[in-house]
């Protein structure tokens, strides 16, 4: 793995370095918060090891909190002297995913560390919904199809994002009322019936294969497929 160890404690940092790169790993060292923000941001690192407690005018806890915030997800093991149980659980709420606590043997250490690079890779939450030629982008709330933009309501949106985010399943009408309407009775109105109609002659008025299907006695479902 790619390492990032930001630690102001230069004999620690030493030691850690050297033993991590003996266990076959690259290892960049920064002795304090603002340069390790810095690195963190702009590189790509497999894992970071922390100290909770740094110069720079960016503690460890900060730091994990602005990459958070930044949408970064590269896993953090905090090593602290702060060993309490309130500063343990301060970490791991900051974004931390394990705690270390000074004075500690390598070889737990590194136990550690491997243990966070077996864990799967998150993905990004998705942003775009794509069936045949049919997208609809979440952060712009907009949707196009065959690369031109479809106007639909803010309900014909969330009726559209749900049928897509189920696509080739059969949406029955009470998940309908539930998801999108917020319904948790039936109102015995053809409202759902209204909205789909609406959609599908925005989304499909004009264009070779219908998207959006009309399943008998079950519901709609949406695919590419006829």
């Amino acid at each position: 793995m790619r390492i990032l160890l930001v630690e102001d404690d230069a004999e620690v940092g030493r030691f850690v370095k050297k033993g991590l790169q003996e266990a076959g790993h690259t290892v960049e060292h920064v002795p304090n918060g603002r340069e390790g923000l810095f690195m963190a941001a702009g590189e790509n690192f497999d894992l970071l090891v922390l100290d909770r407690m740094l110069p720079g005018g960016i503690d460890g806890v900060r730091l994990v909190e602005t990459l958070r915030g930044q949408g970064n997800h590269t896993p953090v093991l905090f090593l602290s002297a702060l060993a309490g149980v309130d500063e343990r659980v301060k970490g791991l709420k900051a974004g931390g995913d394990d705690y270390l606590v000074k004075p500690f043997a390598f070889a737990e250490l590194l136990a550690r560390v491997e243990a966070l690079g077996r864990r799967p890779a998150v993905d990004a939450p998705a942003t775009r919904l794509k069936i045949a030629d049919l997208e609809l982008d979440l952060l712009s709330r907009t949707v196009t199809r065959g690369g031109k933009r479809i106007d639909v309501q803010p309900r014909e949106f969330r009726l559209l994002e749900h049928l897509m985010r189920h696509a080739g399943q059969v949406v029955t009408r009470t998940m309908l009322l539930e998801k999108v309407w917020d319904y948790h009775f039936d109102p015995q109105t053809n409202v759902i019936d209204v909205h789909v109609s609406r959609l599908r002659q925005k989304l499909d008025k004009g264009f070779e294969k219908p998207l959006i299907h009309t399943v008998r006695n079950a519901g709609y479902m949406i695919r590419a497929e006829p």
